[in-house]
């Protein structure tokens, strides 16, 4: 049954982030709202609700490295498979606004992670992140929300009335929503089976936390920016990936920590580098070539295997 349960997961993360990638485009056409605004805001906070849930859940039950393990986990994911997997696909172009912006303030989130970990802030000792921290995130965050919102207001997109009939606003909520619910529903399903799974194998919780669990949560993410490519529909891929790494570390972190202190192990420090790391590695081609293509995306998903093997021997 979990084997069945597995398949039925995958399928609903694959046709629900079909359906969710119509309706946010259909939503953002509608108020001419740019496509890379729906992706850095609703397609972003959608897709990161199972790392949100995970994680708080995670942080409340004493369960701190599975807390820490699936934000970081999820980002290095984010950053090299779900990017590279949509540059297989179609070549994805990176808009100067995002390399401006959004994405430095990605790379800071990362770096205020660790320079949070290793202060006493509010806690009295290192490696240690307190309410304190949490609420500093939770203000970053609500900035970055205001920001956007206020660019989207002063450069609206093109109005849709030009490229043919405007679309139906009803049909575009209905098809986000029920999307939406598919792809954290079939995301948790993932999870929960291939965990029960792992588990029947003897493979320890630690690793399942590092590996299935930011993988699993991480789903949404890849299928739905991979739905986003193949549509044409790159800002949505490319604003998704930058957008939910803000989210899982402002969000998803500073709400896991304002509801529950957590204790941070000393490894995921390390971690946080390899993301500072892999950030910078994925910028290069951005600024360069101003798109990610193919050859990049092969790079940068070799570079997710060879973490992946390195936290496995680790």
């Amino acid at each position: 049954m979990d084997y069945i349960l597995l398949i039925v997961g995958f399928v609903l993360l694959v046709k629900g982030a079909d359906i969710f990638v119509d309706g946010s485009s259909d939503i953002a056409r509608y108020f001419s709202i740019p496509s890379f605004i729906i992706g850095l805001t609703i397609v972003a906070f959608g897709t990161s609700a199972p790392e949100a849930a995970v994680s708080i859940t995670a942080a409340t039950t004493g369960q701190n490295g599975i807390a820490v393990g699936n934000v970081i986990g999820s980002n290095l994911f984010n950053l090299l498979m779900v990017l590279g997997a949509c540059a297989l696909i179609k070549p994805c172009p990176v808009q100067p606004h995002i390399l401006k912006s959004e994405y430095p303030l990605s790379i800071i989130a990362a770096l205020l992670f660790i320079v949070l970990a290793l202060t006493t802030l509010g806690s009295g000792e290192s490696l240690y992140l307190s309410r304190p921290d949490g609420l500093i995130l939770l203000a970053i965050f609500a900035f970055f929300i205001i920001s956007t919102i206020r660019k989207a207001i002063k450069h609206p997109a093109p109005d849709s009335a030009d490229h043919g009939k405007k679309p139906s606003l009803p049909k575009g909520i209905v098809f986000a929503v029920v999307g939406l619910a598919a792809v954290i529903f079939g995301g948790q399903l993932v999870v929960d089976k291939a965990s029960a799974i792992a588990a029947s194998f003897g493979i320890s919780q630690t690793l399942i936390g590092l590996t299935i669990v930011a993988i699993g949560t991480s789903l949404p993410e890849l299928v739905t920016s991979i739905a986003a490519a193949r549509k044409g529909e790159t800002d949505i891929a490319v604003g998704n990936v930058i957008g939910s790494n803000l989210f899982n570390i402002l969000f998803v972190l500073g709400a896991s920590v304002t509801v529950h202190p957590i204790r941070i192990e000393s490894v995921s420090i390390y971690d946080a580098w390899i993301l500072v790391a892999a950030s910078l590695l994925v910028m290069a081609p951005a600024i360069a070539k101003k798109e990610i293509r193919r050859g990049w995306g092969i790079l940068f998903i070799l570079a997710y295997l060879a973490y992946s093997y390195y936290i496995i021997v680790r």
